[in-house]
């Protein structure tokens, strides 16, 4: 899958304007990659120069990245694994922003085989809102809520082709992009693409499709707080000062 998840986050990284080095386009991107696992994500995007926090609630996974990792040198310095949640991590930064006064961190947040195991999304949304900076991307992979999705990821990758454990996923937790569009929404994000995916097993390659009716790639953008009409602010501001001298006149 980094075949077209890789290129996916960086081309659309890339989109934003900031000085780029040689070899490493990402130099200078901070990126979280939630439900890192082992760290298949993390690396690559590593490797581009972006400066990498992979997260797991899943000790023994996070071992095996560090593990990994550790044999790169060019790698240590840039890419990070904590064993801990989304919601821990928000928790964390809040309590930093009230002590040094700081904003969301990230110009990036990856969930890439992440949303279709979670049981909050609406949790998940709002967290991934506060550790983005403004204007900072989220990209998505997941699974669409259809009947081909049941009868393929399910049925097939499951309990047929066992190429997944069984178990592995619940139908009731896959979205489809227009509910997740509304959901990211809602949370002050615009989604700016949506993309099929598709697996073929005969090859084990990924590759893009028009149909989103399997597996699909999200990308969006994290709005930017509106700045309050010029006039309506000075309408504001002479109300209050109106308002202000009438009870100072009124205690005389």
């Amino acid at each position: 899958m980094n075949d077209l998840r890789v290129p996916f986050i960086r081309d659309n990284l890339l989109n934003v304007p900031r000085g780029q080095q040689p070899g490493q386009p990402l130099a200078g991107v901070r990126i979280l990659d939630v439900g890192c696992g082992g760290g298949l994500l993390s690396e690559p995007l590593g490797r581009l120069g972006a400066d990498v926090l992979g997260i797991d609630p899943v000790a023994d996974s996070i071992g095996t990245a560090q593990l990994h990792t550790s044999h790169d040198p060019d790698l240590r310095s840039r890419v990070r694994y904590r064993a801990c949640t989304l919601e821990a991590l928000c928790e964390e930064a809040d309590e930093e922003d009230q002590k040094e006064g700081e904003t969301a961190q990230f110009d990036a947040v990856v969930a890439s085989e992440v949303v279709e195991h979670l049981a909050d999304l609406e949790t998940f949304a709002l967290c991934c809102g506060q550790v983005l900076k403004p204007g900072g991307s989220l990209f998505i992979t997941t699974i669409n809520k259809t009947n081909l999705s049941y009868a393929l990821a399910i049925v097939a990758a499951e309990q047929v082709l066992r190429i997944v454990p069984s178990g592995t996923h619940e139908w009731d937790k896959f979205i489809s992009p227009v509910d997740l569009e509304r959901l990211l929404e809602s949370y002050g994000f615009s989604v700016e693409s949506v993309q099929g995916m598709l697996y073929n097993p005969l090859s084990g390659r990924w590759s893009w499709t028009k149909s989103t009716s399997i597996n699909y790639a999200l990308h969006a953008v994290k709005q930017e707080k509106p700045q309050p009409d010029r006039e309506e602010a000075d309408a504001a501001h002479h109300e209050a000062q109106t308002q202000t001298v009438g009870r100072g006149a009124g205690l005389h």
